[in-house]
């Protein structure tokens, strides 16, 4: 790097910072009280013992892996602005890629500075919640203002950037595509739903809980790696005056008022607008790059021809693309066959994509249970600001996709008014996630199955599973095993999720092509197998996978694990 620049760009970090910490300062000064005021409505066992630890232990990991982004930004080579349309030739990409990884990891940009996106998406955990204990109990994880919480599980990044902007297909009377487990991220304006799923969780009261989008863009004009932003994005990107208040404003956290609590002339509000697009689509970069979405694992190895499955993986995947039926929803560049329709065919050919995402971007009502641990359902009184995240309490049904479709509660408004007619035939659809990283954990928890050494992970859109083993088992037996009771009340005699399952949180629309698919116990075994074999890290070792510095679990066997933590949905109705 040329000593010029070096110089100009130490002058520029330094007035930065000067202007970071001053503001630091305010921010800080104006959530005291807030910060030491803890949300906390929820009944005993709900929030996991160790709550307040493993956020901080979070905390601590993201810090670190914030600072070798940092040092990945100034590694980069100076840029070169050339042609036409002006390109940053040869460093663009890296360049827009460390910028996302940089925002993933800055804790700055919520309410409290204690909360950044990766704070519950980590690497080790395919970028997916790092908590175990959470994982186990709560399931959805605490926002900046702690303890409110969301309602679901927070869904992994592998991959989405995959997803095309979500699309009705009138043919096939589906629709597909989107972000989030709703699909409320269509990609409607940026066309493509990872990016403008970025732009989400700043402003969700129950997550950073930003109360304008605006605040981001202010935070971002202080961050230390405002030059790479300018860089890539443009220089004038922060020529926007912001009143004087602005982070008194933005240290006040959502409440669910008005979207623009920083007031802005129209001119700044649109420069603050393309900011945040830019925001989400350095996120969006980071996303598909070689540190989220690499194509790393055994089974890339084994399509190359440069690994071989064990019996137990190879009879899994033919399971996967055979009795299983898992194909089916979680394509793999394979036939199914045989299949439920077509019971004695034979796939003989060569896989179809070399590259295959194991999703068919659709959505599914697979039958889950309503889940009683999920801690939404509890967060039915004021906080101290006088947010009350969810007045419905346990009569809250999460319809999934119908809710968005609807612009309800709990999603975000549906842009297409066309769609709304399809609400009541999507009622309790979830988005079909990749099948890829679903198993990814930490070298020293290598496995997400008891008896391990395991880390504990959660499955599905309300963490009701908590092994592959259970999972696979689900899709296996749920109509085999169902019984008209809630979670917590499986008849005597039997086990929860072993030879009883609940039932269906939302009974229309259910998936019946799952359910009761024959397979035995070793099958499932052999299917939990294939599935690990779609870990990134393989051929090349993960990015920042070895950051976990939490403990693992051990003990009990996969077929009940997490059994101890069922409660009662009984006593909620009462």
């Amino acid at each position: 790097m040329k000593q010029s620049r070096l110089v100009a760009l130490g002058a520029a970090c330094a007035v930065i910072a000067a202007a970071m910490s001053i503001t630091t300062h305010m921010v800080r000064g104006q959530m005291n009280a807030a910060s030491t005021q803890v949300y906390n409505p929820y009944p005993t066992g709900i929030l996991p013992s160790n709550i307040s630890s493993e956020l901080a232990r979070v905390e601590r990991e993201v810090d670190f892996i914030e600072n070798e982004a940092i040092g990945q930004w100034h590694a980069l080579t100076p840029p070169t602005l050339t042609g036409n349309p002006p390109i940053l030739q040869n460093t663009g990409v890296q360049s827009v890629e460390v910028l996302g990884k940089l925002m993933n990891f800055d804790k700055h940009i919520s309410p409290n500075e204690n909360v950044a996106c990766a704070s519950c998406h980590m690497p080790y955990a395919g970028f997916s919640g790092p908590i175990p204990s959470v994982n186990l109990t709560m399931i959805a994880y605490p926002g900046s203002v702690h303890f409110r919480a969301g309602k679901r599980t927070a869904q992994r990044y592998t991959y989405s950037s995959y997803f095309p902007p979500l699309q009705y297909n009138t043919t096939q009377a589906a629709f597909f595509g989107g972000n989030f487990w709703d699909s409320r991220a269509t990609g409607y304006l940026l066309r493509a739903p990872d990016a403008e799923q970025a732009q989400f969780p700043p402003v969700d009261p129950l997550e950073m809980g930003n109360s304008d989008t605006a605040c981001i863009t202010f935070k971002l004009s202080l961050a230390a790696y405002r030059p790479l932003f300018e860089e890539v994005w443009g220089k004038g990107s922060f020529a926007i005056n912001f009143p004087p208040d602005t982070a008194q404003i933005c240290a006040m956290p959502n409440i669910g008022g008005s979207a623009t609590q920083v007031p802005l002339s129209p001119a700044d509000r649109t420069r603050s607008n393309n900011v945040y697009d830019h925001w989400a689509q350095s996120l969006s970069a980071f996303e598909k790059s070689d540190s989220v979405s690499p194509f790393t694992s055994k089974f890339d190895a084994y399509l190359k021809g440069s690994a071989t499955l064990t019996a137990d993986e190879m009879a899994g995947y033919n399971l996967f693309r055979g009795k299983g039926n898992c194909n089916s929803c979680h394509l793999d560049g394979r036939s199914t066959a045989p299949s439920p329709t077509a019971p004695s065919s034979e796939d003989t050919g060569t896989a179809a994509s070399t590259a295959p995402l194991f999703t068919c971007f659709g959505s599914a009502n697979l039958g889950l249970p309503k889940n009683p641990r999920d801690s939404f359902y509890y967060e039915t009184t004021p906080d101290s600001f006088g947010f009350t995240p969810n007045p419905e309490g346990f009569a809250y049904t999460d319809l999934g996709l119908g809710t968005f479709l609807r612009s309800g509660f709990g999603s975000a408004p549906n842009p297409n008014l066309s769609w709304r007619k399809f609400a009541s035939t999507s009622d309790g659809q979830m988005q079909t996630s990749t099948a890829r990283d679903v198993g990814l954990a930490p070298p020293q928890c290598p496995t997400t199955e008891a008896p391990g050494p395991y880390f504990q992970k959660e499955f599905f859109h309300n963490g009701y599973i908590k092994s592959l083993k259970q999972l696979v088992h689900f899709y296996n037996t749920r109509d085999v095993y169902k019984f008209g009771v809630e979670s917590g009340n499986c008849p005597a005699g039997t086990i929860e999720k072993v030879n009883c399952w609940p039932s269906p949180e939302v009974e229309a629309n259910k998936d019946m092509t799952v359910g009761d698919l024959h397979l035995t116990d070793q099958e499932e075994n052999q299917i939990v197998k294939f599935l690990q074999t779609l870990s990134d890290g393989y051929t090349t070792p993960y990015p920042d996978v070895n950051t976990y510095t939490g403990a693992c679990m051990s003990g009990g066997n996969a077929s009940t694990q997490g059994n101890r933590t069922i409660i009662s949905a009984f006593a909620m109705h009462h």
